[in-house]
This record gives C-alpha cells, sequence and structure tokens, in this order.
C-alpha cells in the first residue's frame, strides 16, 4: 500500500473546505449588487473588515498600535478559518503587517519568528517524513495482534495505545500516516466489502485518530501546540534575575509529569466510547491474522535500517529529557534528523519534498503575532475584557474560569490547526491568568490541552483527516463519536486541574 505523505493533511483539508464552501455558496443580492462568495471572496472580506476597523478609533485603555494588533489577529482568523488563500500566505501576511501596521523593525520581526520552538517543530516535522519512509506498518499490526490476541475489541484498545504512545512522541499527523496501513491492512484481510466492515472500520481508523489526538497533549514532543505554549512561557513570565520566575523554564519532563496522566486517564475511556458508538461485526479476527502472518513471512525479519530507525528514535526521546534545559528541544530534533541524513535512511530530496516547510513559516508567524500582543499590551486589554464578561456570570475564577477558557479553546480548534488556536488564545489566556490570580502554567495547560479536543469535525486535526481520507467514514461519524469524546476529555482535563495539579504545586 503506498503511504500517505506528510503533505496529504493540507491538500485534503483545503480539498474538504473548499468542496464545503461550494455547497454554502449562494448569490446575494443588495440593491442590484450581486456577490459571490467563492474564490478569493473571503480574502476580500477579510480585508475589508480590518480597513474598516482600522479606521475605526481604537478603544479605551488600548493603544494604536495594540489595537492594530488586534486588527491582525482577527483578519488572521478569518483567513485560518475560511482558507481563502494558502495558509502560508497569511503567515507572510503577518510578518508584513507586524512591520507596515505596527511600525516594527524588520530585523526584530525576524528575530521573533525563529526561536527553539519554531526549530522543534521544523525538526519534527524531518523526523516524521524519516519514520513514515520505513514501512513499519505490517509489523506494527503484527505486534499489537501479538499483545492484544484476535479479539476484535481487545485490537481496537491496542491501536488506540500503540497509537497515543507512538503519538506522545512524533506527533500525531505522523503516526496516523503510518497507522493507517496498519487498520487499512486488518480491515481488508477481513472483507473486502465496505458493507460488511462498516462499524468494524469505524472503531479501528477512530482508534487511530483520536488515539492520537488524546496523546498529542502529553509530551513537548506531542505537538506543535506544546512547544508554543512553552515559547509563551518563557517569553511572557521568564526573568533570568528572578529565581521565582525559574518554574516558566517548562522542559520536557515538567510538561510530561503534568499531562502524561491526563491521556493515560482518557485511553480508557477512548477506548470505550468509540467501541459503545461503533460495535463492530466481527468479534475477532482470526482470518486476517492468519493472512497478516503469511505477509509477513514473506517479507522477510526485521533488517538494519528498521533497527537503525528505532535506536534513532530513542536517543531522540532521551535528548529531550535528558538534555532539553541546555540544548533546548529544537537542536535535539534536528540532531536526529542529521542522525536519519547521515545514516543514509532518508535523503534531502525526501525531506525537501515532504516537509510542509509552510507550516514552520505559520507556526513562527503566529508566534511572532502573540509577543507583539504581548509587548504592545493588546493581551492584557483583551484578556481583561474578557474577564470583565465571565465576571458577570460568576465564571471568573477557578475550576469555572478553566472550563470557560477550555470551552472557548474547543471551539476555535475545532475550525484551525490546534497550533494555530493555540497561537492566538495562548496571550489572552495567559494574561487572563495574571488578570485573574490564576496560575500561568494552569491556564496554560488548560489552553494547550483543550486544543487537542478537536473531535467533531474532519478538518479538526491531521490524524481525523488522515483516516477519513480511507474512504470508510463519514462526515456524521465524526459527530455522533466526538460530542462524548469532548464532554469526556474536558471533565478528565478539570478535574485534573483540580485534584492532581495542585498535588505537584505542593
Amino acid at each position: 500500500m503506498r503511504y500517505i505523505s506528510l503533505n496529504l493533511y493540507h491538500s485534503i483539508r483545503s480539498l474538504l473546505f473548499n468542496l464545503m464552501r461550494g455547497l454554502r455558496r449562494r448569490n446575494v443580492r443588495a440593491g442590484g449588487i450581486k456577490l459571490v462568495l467563492q474564490g478569493r471572496g473571503w480574502f476580500i472580506i477579510a480585508l475589508a473588515i480590518g480597513a474598516l476597523l482600522h479606521n475605526l478609533p481604537a478603544p479605551e485603555g488600548l493603544s494604536d498600535v495594540g489595537y492594530n494588533v488586534l486588527i491582525i489577529s482577527i483578519v488572521a482568523t478569518i483567513l485560518f478559518i475560511t482558507e481563502p488563500i494558502p495558509l502560508p500566505a497569511v503567515a507572510l501576511l503577518i510578518i508584513v503587517s507586524q512591520v507596515l501596521l505596527l511600525g516594527a523593525n524588520s530585523n526584530d520581526v525576524a528575530k521573533s519568528i525563529m526561536s527553539d520552538s519554531v526549530l522543534f517543530i521544523m525538526g519534527s516535522l524531518m523526523l516524521a517524513v524519516s519514520i513514515v519512509k520505513q514501512k513499519l506498518d505490517k509489523r506494527i499490526a503484527f505486534f499489537i495482534v501479538k499483545l492484544t490476541g484476535t479479539s476484535t475489541a481487545r485490537i481496537c484498545v491496542g491501536i488506540t495505545v500503540i497509537s497515543g504512545l507512538m503519538a506522545s512522541m512524533i506527533g500525531e499527523h505522523t503516526v496516523a500516516a503510518m497507522m493507517l496501513p496498519v487498520a487499512i491492512t486488518l480491515i481488508r484481510l477481513t472483507s473486502d466489502n465496505p458493507k460488511d466492515v462498516r462499524r468494524l472500520a469505524a472503531a479501528l481508523l477512530f482508534s487511530i485518530s483520536y488515539g492520537c489526538a488524546v496523546a498529542g497533549i502529553s509530551t513537548p514532543s506531542g505537538g506543535a501546540r506544546n512547544a508554543i505554549m512553552i515559547g509563551f512561557w518563557h517569553e511572557f513570565f521568564y526573568d533570568p534575575l528572578n529565581p521565582e520566575t525559574f518554574k516558566y523554564l517548562v522542559n520536557y519532563v515538567d510538561w510530561a509529569i503534568y499531562c502524561f496522566p491526563v491521556f493515560l486517564i482518557q485511553l480508557p475511556l477512548t477506548s470505550w466510547i468509540i467501541l459503545k458508538v461503533f460495535k463492530p461485526e466481527q468479534s475477532t479476527l482470526t482470518r486476517a491474522v492468519v493472512k497478516l502472518r503469511t505477509q509477513l513471512a514473506e517479507q522477510g525479519k526485521m533488517d538494519i535500517g528498521d533497527w537503525s530507525t528505532i535506536a534513532i528514535l530513542f536517543c531522540t526521546l532521551i535528548g529531550w529529557i535528558t538534555m532539553s534545559d541546555t540544548l533546548g528541544l529544537g537542536i535535539i530534533a534536528l540532531l536526529g534528523s542529521i542522525a536519519f541524513l547521515v545514516v543514509g535512511l532518508v535523503n534531502w530530496n525526501d525531506i525537501n519534498a515532504n516537509v510542509n516547510w509552510g507550516v514552520v513559516l505559520l507556526y513562527g508567524a503566529a508566534i511572532s503575532l502573540g509577543v507583539q500582543m504581548k509587548d504592545t499590551g493588546a493581551a492584557v486589554w483583551l484578556a481583561d475584557k474578557i474577564l470583565m464578561v465571565l465576571a458577570s456570570i460568576g465564571a471568573d475564577s477557578g475550576p469555572s474560569l478553566w472550563l470557560s477558557i477550555s470551552a472557548l479553546t474547543s471551539g476555535v480548534t475545532n475550525t484551525m490547526s490546534n497550533g494555530a488556536a493555540v497561537a492566538m488564545l495562548g496571550p489572552i489566556t495567559l494574561k487572563m491568568a495574571a488578570g485573574a490570580n490564576e496560575s500561568p502554567l494552569v491556564m496554560g495547560y488548560i489552553t494547550a490541552i483543550s486544543s487537542s479536543f478537536a473531535y467533531l469535525t474532519v478538518i479538526g486535526t491531521p490524524a481525523c483527516t488522515i483516516v477519513y481520507a480511507s474512504g470508510y467514514l463519514k462526515p456524521s461519524d465524526f459527530l455522533k463519536v466526538g460530542w462524548r469524546m469532548l464532554i469526556m476529555s474536558t471533565t478528565v482535563l478539570i478535574l485534573s486541574a483540580f485534584f492532581y495539579w495542585p498535588l505537584l504545586d505542593g
């Protein structure tokens, strides 16, 4: 089976969104003028909204520069959601706007784009290309079966666990691309008729996508959103002259201590929800396992390339755990990528062709804009306004505030990538923490974790888009199981923040 490229997520997402926009297109007549919302329509609308806001006076308590930062954020958010132009082009607009509208020095803007967080994202994408090329899908499938037996329910649980454990280290899009052939292999070895394996396919595929989603928050290497939040903590609160702020230098182990248990609690609940909603037609997959064993026998034993891949990944993980304080997460990720190149397991043409460099640019620009929101006071002003609204309903502190932030982030992340959601909301929620006398660490973790709750749509996460591309799932399937996942994950998160995290501070 041909492996799915890392660029698949972005191409599928664009295709699906264009199809959805096409279904919603309609002609709007006003005074004889006909406006067709297609092509670059949303781009023109976003710029028009920005121009209109720019010509209005800045709100009371907010500087003109801070107001312009909010305008850039609003326009960028519209473009993130509607995607009338490529997302890397949105990143370029963010960079240019900081110079043109904020009067920022171009060298300062360039420096704010490249950080250890961005190097980490870039290195992780390079590692992903190297891993996918090794084609370990059938071996992973047989390994899962050896652990679980041939029971369908146990295999689904095994896929959820394996997907989750791998996604906690190397990113969900990589794991989904690796595990999709595993599920497809088991499905097709069971039956060639999709109607006979409708619920089985849904159970196996959602075990991959939601296993990846709940695991992406467990370690910094699980997703770009985590590296972005770590960068914000450092930028907003760390002062090398104040030892009390050293706690905001969150390393790999610190993050895992807070978030890995949250992931582990969700794992069995995720499998239970999936099997409850999509009870497989087959109680065992014995026939599929027999065929799989025969294919593996023909493929032969693991070679030096397979073992070298495992060794490099293990060393990279050890480096993240033991040396991220001194070297940084990004440098270690790059060292792992260099090792794959030096050993010859991947060549530069593979990396150059399959790494979405636009994603690196996008996250760099989003982080840079977050820094501007902090420096200009826009984040503080907006945080104060949101807190005033929450105070009016008694949700301005404690668990009610946490739940509000989680709900806000969950809503946003179902319309754009989780990294972009954290880049946009992170500065606001961290400043809200300061205004509400809440821990910036707690608020940051809640924001980052909630950004993984994109269970409701096909385009919510790369993993969801990749499994949908198999052709076995319907968009309505995501809603059917997704709302249950959202309630479960939010409950686990709030309970963890209330009962478990205080024990770590004590």
